[in-house]
This record gives C-alpha cells, structure tokens and sequence, in this order.
C-alpha cells in the first residue's frame, strides 16, 4: 500500500521516517520530494508497505504525531488517474 506523509519538518529525513515506519512492518521504500532548484525538502514524501494491514497500522498511529517540531499527516496515498488516451482521426 502506498502511503503519503505530509507536514514534515525541512529537516525531517528520509532515514528517520523510516525508522518512524519500521516497527509497523517491511517498508520497501521511501521517498522524500525534493525540491529540485534548491535541493531542500518539500515537506512530504511517499513510503510503500507490500502489507496493507501494517500499512493501515502504521497510518493510524503515525497520523497527527509531532516530528520534528511539526504535526504530520499520514495517509493512503491516491493513485494517480491515468491520463486519457488521445485518439487520432481516421
């Protein structure tokens, strides 16, 4: 299940909400949006758990808890809708 993590601190690590993440289950990654002119966070990143029920575990527990001086939204992430198919005229 892939989870969204919002509100993070501009110091908050990648390595940290990791270890936030860990005791809920097997996190196969995380990524920390950067931005890329400045090279500093954006304040959130997106984590994939292959295990939806730790996933659910780790959302419940981690939503609204204060890392780094901030209050962090923990979430499922939504997918992406795909993009519509342009058709060429015959």
């Amino acid at each position: 299940m892939k989870i969204m993590i919002r509100g993070l601190s501009r110091l908050t690590t990648e390595e940290k909400i990791l270890a936030l993440l860990a005791p809920y289950g097997l996190v196969q990654y995380f990524h920390l949006v950067m931005d890329p002119n400045t090279n500093n966070s954006k304040g959130f990143g997106f984590a994939f758990m292959p295990n939806p029920a730790q996933a659910k575990a780790a959302i419940k527990s981690l939503n609204g808890i204060e890392v780094d001086g901030e209050k962090i939204r923990v979430k499922k992430a939504e997918d992406k809708p795909e993009e519509a198919k342009k058709v060429e005229p015959k």
